[in-house]
């Protein structure tokens, strides 16, 4: 059942990847058709796509696109009705938990939107101060490190061969 719905949603999803491409034909027609999406636009579609998958219940966490806090204030009021329509709550993370699963410099002085329901908000800054925890006493090290990138990874809802995958290609990129 799970995989049928991941695929499903998947199918669902890969039409908004293609809303990039400017001046793509999207028919066949003699006519040249062009579908232009503005950043915002795009930003907040994503928003709406991860939010019904935190809904349905695919992913237990989702993350916005990284983005400057001037561009974020554009997009939040909206991203707030996106979520609602979405039965999801956000919150505006301005100092993103760094671990081994994305480079630091992915979120480096940018805002990111955790798209959620319940307690997971919670759960996420629980793991924060775990995290500054394990830093202040020196502990912050190969296994502690390791374990605290599985656990955001997990919240993801990301597989273990991805997480591990991840952990492998961003170990030192802090």
């Amino acid at each position: 059942m799970f995989l049928k719905n991941l695929i499903a949603i998947t199918l669902f999803a890969l039409p908004l990847g293609a809303c990039i491409y400017i001046d793509t034909p999207i028919s066949d027609n003699s006519e040249k058709s062009e579908l232009i999406v503005d950043e915002r636009s795009y930003k907040l579609g994503g928003i709406g796509a991860f939010g019904e998958l935190v809904n349905i219940g695919i992913k237990k966490l989702a993350l916005s696109a990284a983005t400057s806090p001037e561009d974020m204030d554009v997009i939040i009021d909206e991203a707030k009705n996106v979520a609602k329509r979405n039965n999801v709550e956000i919150y505006r993370e301005d100092d993103f938990l760094v671990t081994d699963l994305f480079p630091a410099s992915a979120t480096e002085g940018k805002h990111v939107l955790l798209i959620y329901q319940g307690e997971t908000k919670q759960e996420y800054l629980d793991l924060k101060v775990q995290k500054e925890q394990l830093i202040e006493s020196n502990q912050y090290t190969d296994k502690a490190r390791k374990e605290i990138a599985r656990r955001f990874g997990e919240m993801l809802s990301y597989p273990k061969w991805k997480i591990d995958e991840l952990i492998s290609s961003n170990v030192g990129c802090l």
